[in-house]
């Protein structure tokens, strides 16, 4: 370690470099990977925060939820027979305030069910966004589909779908608004697989997010960008010790000659590769932490405790792998050949 040290004062400029690159590298990671997860909330919260189990849709709505329609009957025995098996039902639609300014919503309406708002005919409950819409609890509301008026009962937090704040809303108020007396899904907290329905295709929590068009594509694509830049990192660690290896062969002949083994060769390396990444790790950590606090507001950005820890574990094992693989040459030193080569 002693050595490791010594030459990265010596050739501090090389190694701030490296150090700089991978520091701004893992924070464009970390603030993606707090979108990612910001993104997914805005998105899918409603289901993200339903325990694990199973969600069961119509076969002929070919995995998609708002083409599913569950038969009464078919419905009414699992919620007989599954203990707390609740149908629910979504739809996109809008909400018009007394000033007919349109606001877009997510409407719910579920059968009774603790994993849902309960709700009384002519009443909604709305994502707690829609205050800085001006919205109070005891305003009314309306919808172009609906023949009545919508008395806001409460709010909830972080209930959103489709990147649009949530309205639960009474079944008997859905059915006349969307002309359907079928509900489109049914959920069995801690259900498996195994279980299964006539005419009814089952989905885990994760499968079912998946069949969601907007959620998958926005966190592929957004989950690809961060491992391209998790590879990007092993690259670059890569290139820069296969580089500084390469101008030091005279010296690691030297070293061979008067009996360091290679593996205290590649300690060295790896040394001075988990001192570069912890201090770019704890900055770019601090930075994002930094950015969420002062990001405007409404931009859905989540960066966990859970994934910092996931990712800068992810960058650790990366750069060493990258500085192994450009170690290789190494072994390959002959003490004598080396040391003419670094003389020549």
């Amino acid at each position: 370690m002693n050595i490791a040290w010594k030459e990265i004062k010596k050739n501090k400029v090389r190694f701030l470099i490296l150090g700089s690159i991978i520091f701004l590298v893992s924070l464009l990671t970390f603030i993606i990977s707090g979108l990612a997860n910001g993104l997914s909330q805005d998105n899918a919260s409603l289901i993200q925060d339903l325990p694990d189990g199973q969600f069961y849709m119509n076969k002929d709505g070919d995995e998609t939820y708002n083409l599913s329609k569950i038969d009464s009957s078919i419905q009414d025995k699992i919620i007989n027979n599954e203990k707390d098996a609740v149908a629910f039902s979504i739809q996109m639609g809008f909400l018009t305030n007394k000033t007919d300014k349109q606001q877009s919503v997510a409407f719910v309406t579920s059968t009774d069910s603790e994993l849902f708002e309960k709700v009384e005919d002519g009443e909604i409950i709305l994502d707690r966004s829609m205050e800085d819409k001006g919205i109070k609890v005891g305003d009314t509301l309306t919808n172009n589909q609906f023949s009545g008026e919508f008395k806001v009962k409460g709010f909830v937090d972080q209930k959103k779908f489709s990147h649009a704040p949530v309205a639960f809303i009474n079944t008997k108020n859905f059915q006349e608004m969307y002309r359907v007396m079928e509900m489109q899904l049914i959920f069995i907290p801690g259900g498996d697989s195994s279980q299964q329905f006539a005419g009814l295709q089952s989905f885990t929590n994760k499968d079912f997010l998946n069949t969601i068009p907007s959620y998958n594509a926005e966190q592929m694509s957004l989950n690809m960008i961060v491992w391209f830049l998790v590879v990007i990192s092993g690259m670059l660690f890569a290139i820069f010790f296969y580089m500084m290896n390469i101008q030091k062969v005279g010296l690691y002949g030297i070293l061979k000659a008067i009996g360091m083994k290679t593996s205290k060769l590649f300690k060295i390396m790896w040394s001075q590769m988990l001192f570069i990444t912890v201090v770019s790790l704890i900055l770019s950590i601090s930075f994002s932490q930094v950015f969420n606090m002062i990001a405007p507001e409404g931009m859905p950005f989540h960066l966990t405790f859970e994934k910092t820890a996931q990712l800068s574990i992810v960058f650790l094992l990366i750069g060493f792998i990258g500085a192994t693989l450009s170690g290789i040459q190494i072994k390959k030193i002959e003490p004598l050949h080396a040391i003419q080569q670094g003389e020549a």
